[in-house]
């Protein structure tokens, strides 16, 4: 099950650089999770300062 960043992001960047297969990139207002890329780690929902990253 991959994570999901919902419209809680504020656009840090922490979970982007956390992420051990590069499936975070910035959209167009905020941070999104490539769902085929992700491993479900949780690494992103660890460091997220405000609780974004969801498991879906």
């Amino acid at each position: 099950m991959a994570y999901k960043i919902t419209d809680a992001c504020v656009s840090c960047g922490a979970c982007a650089s956390e992420c051990p297969v590069d499936a975070i990139s910035q959209g167009d207002s905020i941070f999104v999770v490539d769902a085929d890329t992700c491993i479900d780690c949780g690494n992103c929902a660890n460091v997220c300062p405000v609780g974004a990253p969801i498991a879906e």
